[in-house]
């Protein structure tokens, strides 16, 4: 133990080994994923005190975390503000605060201290970040150690129970899925169904270019080729139909329905493949410059006669249109004539190995400026502080350089790859410090035969606020599967989510999940310390 104790390196690097390997275990379908770095960290914690890791490394993969997170998260926050903040902020805090209320008065029922209802409540959602932020609150105001690794063992309780519940509650709704009333168009335009390739046959001639047609229209089309008589050309926004024309469509199969029917027929003949003139290829986005800015902007139809039709970023594609903004890593297909192919894929770089590299100055910078943030102290009523913290602060700025995406040269966005690689590995320095430095007092609790409350009403809690949830949602004529995907969001956890969609036959479970998940994360990292402040 003692050379452990001498090596933290390998320390972290074992906890984290074992964690990963017992993450992947199931059991009746379910998993801990990384989660289980945790309970490994506690476990090795409770064999002996001092093999607890530096509180360094606890600061730095949790700031890196959070600000992986923001980053990641930050367009698709303020999105989902914007259109459908009003009746989803309701919901998820509500939820959130209805949630925040049972823990308060479960934990008075029970005794537990403020830093154990603060991670009973953590726990009962789910939420490492959120549990960060209460151990990273609780340092910056001088709590003692025991203080701080108070909410870390009532967490590790709480957790698996309300993992094992909120799966137990979906399971029960899931019952009820053949009885729900049909989708609305509301919602059912909302699946993200896979890209459609079409050739229409155009029936007369178009007094509006392609590019009028699919605004006036309001076509979520991409034109691809168009042959005109033996002339094989691409379509620009200029571009105007004449009858007999072939043109090549790409989109959703509402949309492509709905432009073929106004343009003309379909055709048997399939332009897409026809190579020998116009071609097309994947290319990797790893230039800069290039980055956070609308494709309209860029000027690929006039600089190359080049036009961007998909998007791939991450397991997605996007259908590419005018707004459309790149992102370093991103795979998008360029259709253009065959020899101006070379032309384009230098100008966006397409290197893999470029698009990879992370650039060290702007997130040195973003993180920098996040925990600036989290370090200023906000005077509050009664002559006490608050700081956002080593939580708060990096996830506060990455949301907001994340909606930016750059800032004049400065490119704040990540390469998705680079993103995800960078947030685990932050995730998991966290668990492996916080699980190391709390196992000692885990193992005093159960031996102490104290625990037990915690490890229940983490499961009741989950409970509650799961068939709440439902329940408003069932009477508000959301989708089961879009429901599911939000007790998912809310809870913010990816084995309800994969559960869910194991049950589903669409993309509503994901569309749910995105919708609510950035708010609730943020929510409940500000909430959980709200929770230690009531508590006391």
């Amino acid at each position: 133990m003692t050379f452990l104790h001498d090596s933290p390196l390998l320390l972290v690097f074992l906890v984290a080994a074992a964690g990963v390997l017992v993450g992947r275990l199931k059991v009746a379908g379910f998993s801990l994923g990384v989660a289980a770095v945790l309970f490994v960290g506690l476990g090795v914690g409770a064999i002996d005190a001092q093999l607890g890791l530096p509180e360094l490394v606890l600061q730095l993969g949790l700031a890196i975390f959070v600000y992986t997170i923001g980053l990641g998260s930050g367009a698709g926050f303020f999105t989902a503000l914007r259109r459908r903040g009003a009746r989803d902020g309701v919901l998820v805090l509500g939820t959130l605060l209805f949630a925040m209320g049972l823990t308060l008065a479960l934990g008075r029922l029970l005794g537990l201290d403020a830093p154990s209802t603060a991670g009973l409540y953590a726990g009962a959602l789910t939420n490492t970040p959120a549990l960060a932020g209460v151990v990273e609150w609780l340092a910056a105001s001088g709590a003692a150690e025991s203080a701080r690794t108070a909410p870390v063992v009532a967490y590790s309780l709480a957790y698996p129970t309300s993992v094992v519940a909120v799966l137990v509650t979906l399971a029960f709704a899931a019952r009820r899925r053949g009885r729900e009333a049909p989708m609305s168009r509301r919602w059912s335009a909302l699946v993200a169904e896979p890209l459609v390739n079409r050739t229409v046959l155009v029936a007369r001639a178009q007094d509006r270019s392609a590019g009028e047609l699919a605004h006036a229209e309001r076509w979520d089309v991409v034109f691809g080729r168009m042959q005109r008589g033996d002339r094989l050309e691409l379509v620009l926004p200029e571009t105007r139909f004449a009858a007999g024309d072939r043109v090549s469509l790409l989109g959703r199969s509402a949309d492509v329905e709905a432009a073929t029917s106004a343009l003309g027929t379909a055709s048997e003949v399939r332009l897409d493949l026809d190579r020998s003139v116009i071609d097309f290829r994947r290319m990797i986005v790893s230039r800069q410059d290039v980055c956070g800015i609308p494709l309209r902007q860029l000027g690929l139809p006039k600089r190359f006669g080049a036009i961007v039709t998909r998007i791939g970023r991450g397991d997605v594609d996007l259908l590419a249109d005018a707004e459309s903004q790149l992102e370093l890593g991103d795979r998008v297909r360029v259709v253009a004539p065959r020899e101006r192919l070379g032309e384009v894929s230098a100008a966006l770089g397409d290197s893999y190995r470029e698009a990879a590299e992370i650039d060290v100055l702007t997130f040195g910078v973003g993180i920098a400026l996040g925990l600036v943030l989290g370090a200023i102290a906000v005077p509050l009523p009664g002559g006490s502080t608050f700081k956002l913290g080593f939580a708060g602060g990096p996830l506060i700025v990455g949301l907001v350089l994340g909606r930016l995406g750059r800032t004049g040269p400065l490119v704040w966005s990540l390469p998705y790859s680079a993103n995800l690689t960078l947030r685990q590995i932050g995730l998991v320095l966290f668990l492996a410090a916080v699980g190391t430095r709390s196992g000692h007092a885990l193992r005093e609790t159960l031996a102490a035969g104290q625990g037990f409350g915690v490890l229940l009403g983490g499961g009741l809690i989950a409970a509650i606020t799961s068939t709440t949830v439902l329940v408003i949602g069932r009477r508000a004529n959301i989708p089961a599967g879009v429901l599911a995907g939000m007790v998912a969001g809310i809870q913010t956890q990816p084995a309800a989510l994969a559960f869910a969609n194991g049950q589903s036959k669409d993309e509503l479970p994901n569309l749910g999940y995105a919708t609510v998940f950035p708010l609730a994360m943020i929510a409940k990292i500000v909430l959980a310390q709200v929770v230690v402040v009531l508590a006391r």
